[in-house]
Parts: structure tokens; sequence; C-alpha cells
């Protein structure tokens, strides 16, 4: 009982430890946001932010785009098996609009960038770390946070929204398309309709569910990359200090078998 208090102890205070590395992160690129931002920035850390736009925005618009309209399209289909047992077929144009707009259109641009852009800042950031450009940047005078973190975080927070949309449109596109084949009922008017569903609330939910994702997926993501410890010799890292304590238990139980 006693081993089992003190496992959950520790899992405890590493999970708020870890929480609060987060908040500590994310304040501290809250400061440094201002030398990324157009016009009263460096023009440097706007360019790399704008870099980072297009590889969060750009790069993952084509990803984003078949996932949305894979999932409008089935969803409009299972809603439309239901619905039709009714008669109330045109309420999955209601399904489709609201879902993708508040829910799923945030949601599946939060799981494409996460496994995209999110593991990249990691492997980038951890890179840097072990090979000591981190710590090279603090030598001459530069704050890795306001260098690294802030572009990264402002590209996020523009690109992960324009996605978003994107990711929405797409997929109530994939639901008109299901609709018009299975009742012809023509383009214009399904969007007539969609445009009637849909109220500024949903969007506005849509919009702010999308920048706490977007805060999520860059801070875990720096945050692991600057978690990373060990250096560029096998010897300095987990790994290596592994084989040494191996290595060491093996010379000394073959020591122990000679004697």
């Amino acid at each position: 009982m006693a081993k089992l208090l003190e496992i959950a102890g520790r899992e405890t205070l590493s999970q708020l430890d870890y929480l609060g590395s987060l908040n500590i992160q994310w304040w501290a690129t809250l400061r440094g946001m201002r030398a990324a931002l157009p016009l009263v920035g460096n023009r440097h850390r706007w360019r790399a932010a704008v870099h980072q736009m297009l590889d969060i925005g750009v790069d993952a618009l084509p990803m984003v785009a078949l996932m949305a309209m894979c999932s409008g399209f089935i969803l409009a289909m299972q809603g439309a098996s239901e619905l039709r047992r009714f008669g109330a077929l045109h309420f999955v144009i209601d399904l489709v609009a609201v879902g993708f707009t508040r829910e799923l259109g945030p949601l599946l641009t939060a799981i494409a960038v996460s496994g995209r852009s999110g593991s990249a800042f990691a492997a980038e950031i951890g890179t840097m770390k072990v090979t000591e450009e981190i710590d090279a940047l603090k030598v001459m005078a530069f704050e890795p946070v306001e260098f690294v973190l802030a572009p990264k975080y402002l590209a996020a927070l523009v690109a992960v929204p324009c996605l978003s949309i994107v990711a929405a449109f797409f997929g109530i596109l994939a639901g008109g398309l299901f609709m018009f084949f299975s009742t012809h009922l023509n383009l214009l008017l399904y969007f007539r309709y969609v445009l009637i569903s849909i109220e500024l609330r949903d969007v506005v939910a849509a919009m702010i569910k999308s920048l706490a994702f977007a805060t999520i997926i860059a801070h875990v993501g720096c945050l692991e990359g600057l978690r990373v410890r060990g250096g560029r010799s096998p010897a300095r890292g987990s790994i290596g200090r592994l084989r040494c304590r191996r290595a060491d238990g093996d010379l000394r139980w073959r020591r122990r078998k000679a004697g």
C-alpha cells in the first residue's frame, strides 16, 4: 500500500511539474512575442514566423482537406441512414454544418497539426538542445524563448484557425456532394441552407477551440524538445549512461567469477 501511494504521489508531482513548466513557458513566450510581431517587432523574427506559418498551414492543407472531406462524407452518409427512417433527411445539412463548424473542423485540424507540426517542433528544438545550439544562443545574449518559441507560437495562432476554417468548408462540401448524389439537391441551395443553420456563436466557439488547440500543440511540442537531455556523444546521453553501468556491472561480475 505504501509503495502504491509512493508511485501515485511521484506521478502526481511529475504531472504538476509538467503543468507548471508549460505555464511558465507560456508566459515567457507571451512576453517574447512582441519581437515576432510585424511592424513593431524584429523583422527577422517575423520572417521566421511567416516561414513557420507556411510549414504549419500551407503544407498541411492537402492533409486537412482530405481528412475533412472523408469525415464529412461519412458523417452525412451515416446520419442520412438513420434520419431517412423518420423522413428527416433535410436535418443532415444541420448535422454536417453545425458539427463541422463547431466541433469536427477544429478537432481534425488539431489532430493533423499535432501529428505533423507538433512532433516537428519537438524534433527541431530537441536537436538544437542536444547539439548545444540553445546554449549558444544564451552565450550570444539571445533569449531562446524569443528566438525559437515565439515565432512558432505566433505561427500556430494564425495557421490553426485558418486550417479549421478550411476543414469546416471541405467537410461541409463533402456533405453537399452526398446530398447532391443522394437527393439531387442543388449545391447553391445546399449552401444557402448551411448559412441558415450556422450561427455566429458556432463560429466564435470554433475559433476559441482552435486557439486553445494551437496553444497546446505549440507549447507541448516545444517543451518536449527543451526537456531533451544528453549530447552528441552517446556516452553523454541516457543511453550512454545505461551502457556504462551495464559494462561496469559485467566487469565486476567477471572479476568475481575469476576470483
